[in-house]
């Protein structure tokens, strides 16, 4: 499966926003967002000279871009994502975000033990974390309401999750989730809704590109 490995911060810049990609650096001044706030390329600048007409697709597309790089997920399982969130009961964007917020990878990151969503990745894939007393290395997989989430103990003092627990811009903990940050344990208290995600997208537009 296709993965990026390039500058998270050039996918900022397309966005024409912080996507908070690189932790504790996008609140300072080296943000490559503030120091050149405009896109990545050659005519990123100048736009070519001409100024573009954006489509109503090309609007739908940059939301769609724009959710899937926040959560650093690929196109295949983002849209096997939305088939399974549109045959579920309620409204198909709001079924969306839920079961991105509800991944494994990002739970660790509302938590505060990684400092960005790829940081979590990496502690999970590398067997730091355990969902219910077990060992479980699927970034992806689902945390359901009363599942426990921590780092293993044999884990909880390594420096990435010293350092993310001690950084002053970490996330705030949401209220769908409990976290004791001296045992590094957490547990998904409730399944989260709309209003307890804190991302300012429009998740309709998505909803309408893969209706088309």
């Amino acid at each position: 499966m296709a993965r990026y490995t390039g500058p998270s911060c050039k996918l900022c810049r397309r966005e024409g926003q912080k996507l908070f990609l690189k932790g504790t650096k996008c609140f300072t001044e080296k943000c490559p967002v503030e120091r050149r706030p405009y896109a990545p390329g050659q005519h990123g600048q100048t736009g070519g000279g001409r100024r573009k007409k954006v489509s109503e697709y090309a609007h739908q597309l940059r939301e769609k871009q724009k959710v899937k790089r926040i959560y650093g997920v690929a196109e295949r399982p983002f849209r096997n994502l939305f088939e399974k969130a549109a045959h579920e009961t309620g409204i198909t964007g709001e079924n969306l975000l839920v079961a991105l917020e509800s991944r494994l990878d990002n739970v660790i990151y509302r938590m505060g033990f990684g400092s960005t969503r790829k940081e979590s990745r990496q502690l999970i894939r590398h067997g730091h974390v355990q969902v219910n007393g077990r060992k479980l290395d699927v970034p992806s997989a689902q945390v359901k309401p009363g599942d426990e989430v921590r780092i293993a103990p044999k884990s909880k003092d390594i420096l990435p999750v010293q350092a993310s627990l001690a950084s002053k811009t970490k996330p705030s903990t949401v209220g769908w989730l409990a976290v004791d940050e001296g045992s590094r344990t957490g547990r998904m208290v409730a399944r989260p809704t709309r209003a307890d995600i804190p991302l300012a997208v429009q998740e309709q537009l998505i909803v309408e590109l893969y209706s088309k």
